[in-house]
């Protein structure tokens, strides 16, 4: 594991990565999603796409990676863009094809390269009547002064200042039209009993991308945990 020091935004951010040198000629970089880290992608696919060199990294705030401001997604791929400049494996520059995984997903359209989704996060969906309640008793609460961490998503448990107030503007992106008009070579992926990206936003997906091929496999959200050699099948059986 290794760490490096990316100065963007007017900010300096400690990356933290590891580097596979698989002695190949492209490299395929992993992205995370949201509350994960670059060792789950690892456990995954390390003994998968051994065409590739590998690039694991732990996004700004997760993992070993810091974030000393508020983000968006815009601004992560920044930054990415930055770390990507400055970091070469077995002499080859850059990413030639970039996986993410629900957030680390919806960063991956931001690139202009090709892309491998895995249960993509990124469609705005209507709230659920729980979800709506939650969110009108946080806002009576506030004037308040009362802390309603209580009514706060799983997916914002323990967040640091920074990162929460980054959570509440990137579960609020809506990216439809990034995939509507990414240009570039895909492959989505999905889990069929996923819930925290629901199947309606792989249909939504589906209906948009025009240049992708879609796949659904067993599973949840972390489908690909024990399927990283199907995906690689597939995905190089049906190669654009």
């Amino acid at each position: 594991m290794a760490s490096r020091q990316i100065t963007c935004l007017d900010h300096t951010f400690n990356i933290s990565y590891l580097l596979i040198d698989n002695k190949a000629t492209k490299n395929l970089c992993f992205l995370h999603g949201w509350g994960s880290n670059k060792e789950l992608m690892k456990l995954a696919f390390e003994n998968s796409f051994k065409d590739y060199n590998h690039i694991y990294i732990d996004l700004p705030g997760f993992g070993a990676s810091s974030n000393p401001i508020i983000l968006d997604s815009q601004k992560y791929a920044l930054i990415l863009k930055k770390f990507f400049s400055e970091i070469s494996v077995n002499g080859v520059q850059g990413v030639q094809l970039l996986s993410g995984h629900s957030f680390g997903g919806k960063l991956a359209l931001l690139f202009e390269c090709e892309i491998l989704l895995l249960s993509s996060a990124g469609i705005l969906l209507e709230k659920s009547l729980k979800t709506k309640s939650k969110i009108a008793l946080s806002k009576l609460l506030k004037p308040l002064g009362i802390k309603a961490s209580f009514l706060r998503s799983k997916d914002a448990d323990s967040l640091t200042p920074n990162m929460y107030e980054t959570f509440k503007i990137v579960v609020n992106e809506n990216y439809k039209s990034y995939y509507a008009s990414f240009k570039y070579k895909a492959s989505v992926f999905w889990g069929e009993n996923d819930t925290a990206t629901p199947l309606k936003s792989f249909e939504i997906i589906k209906s948009v991308m025009s240049n992708a091929r879609f796949f659904m496999l067993k599973g949840d959200h972390y489908f690909f945990l024990k399927q990283a050699s199907l995906i690689e099948k597939l995905y190089k059986e049906n190669s654009i």
